[in-house]
């Protein structure tokens, strides 16, 4: 399965944009806006703040994804899938992708301190562990739960950014990192599932290696049967109404068909599952929370 979603152009800019896969923040941005729009219904919102959070989470995905490559260079070298990545093929250099990982973590640490004093004495912590996962698969079977906590920290951290405190009642951030980290871990599954065997072959962990294909997917649904009750749970304790529960169906619908496009013995269309039906959930979600906040 070749890897899609990429920029067409050979500029630098076309090139460090496609080496962190750009496009993917549709992926977990709009959780981290969904945190904004409830943290909203606590604090004044302005635009300063909305901004520095949109920064902020662009910077540390791309110090998660800069590293992730540098990280996996020789692997994907190795891998058909991936052997047309930027590193692999000589389009930019180990040296570039690191000053890009080093000037995203300053710009992350220097937005985080603009915030509020919380989100400073986190930033660390947080760069930290979307920093690991890209060594998780070497020493755990569950890097995709990694990856899963990685994402759910961009609607705590953007809760957090707006009201510089925990949540109250306390389980409501709980509940959306549930809800993300689950999202996030089944789709991960997903697109572990042509790796297979190169994983096998390399010694890298994965419930694909250690599951199987079948018993994998039905991994999958199992997160992503928790995704939905997470969601609504996370909704009911932010207060929102009728228009986000609506979302959240619409996305529970988007979910069930994006299983309905992965089979064991098909992976065929898990370039569809796995790009476009996971970029609409997530803008789904959020364009309904803030469709419900407007209208309060």
């Amino acid at each position: 399965m070749a890897e899609g979603q990429v920029l067409v152009g050979d500029s630098l800019m076309v090139r460090f944009a496609n080496f962190v896969k750009l496009p993917h923040t549709l992926f977990a941005l709009p959780f981290a806006l969904l945190g904004v729009v409830a943290a909203s219904r606590v604090s004044p919102l302005h635009l300063r703040e909305v901004l520095l959070v949109v920064a902020a989470f662009t910077a540390a995905r791309w110090v998660a994804m800069g590293f992730n490559r540098i990280a996996d260079r020789r692997f994907d070298a190795r891998n058909p899938r991936t052997s047309n990545r930027e590193l692999p093929r000589g389009t930019l250099t180990v040296g570039q992708a690191w000053v890009s990982v080093a000037v995203a973590a300053v710009a992350f640490l220097f937005i985080s301190r603009a915030l509020n004093p919380l989100c400073a004495l986190l930033a660390p912590f947080a760069l930290a562990w979307v920093m690991i996962y890209s060594l998780a698969k070497r020493f755990t079977w569950w890097p995709h739960a990694w990856l899963g906590l990685s994402l759910a920290i961009a609607p705590v951290g953007g809760y957090l950014a707006i009201t510089g405190q925990w949540s109250t009642p306390w389980w409501v951030l709980v509940a959306v990192t549930v809800a993300v980290a689950t999202w996030v871990a089944g789709f991960d599954v997903f697109y572990a599932l042509p790796d297979e065997a190169f994983d096998r072959q390399e010694g890298l962990h994965s419930a694909v290696v250690r599951l199987g294909v079948p018993r994998a997917i039905l991994l999958a649904k199992v997160l992503h049967g928790i995704t939905i009750p997470a969601l609504l749970l996370f909704g009911w304790g932010s207060g929102f109404g009728a228009w986000y529960y609506a979302g959240v169906l619409a996305a529970a619908a988007i979910l069930v068909r994006e299983h309905q496009l992965v089979h064991a013995d098909d992976l065929s269309r898990l370039d569809a599952a796995f790009f476009t039906m996971n970029a609409v959930m997530s803008v789904t979600v959020f364009s309904f929370a803030l469709v419900d906040r407007l209208t309060a």
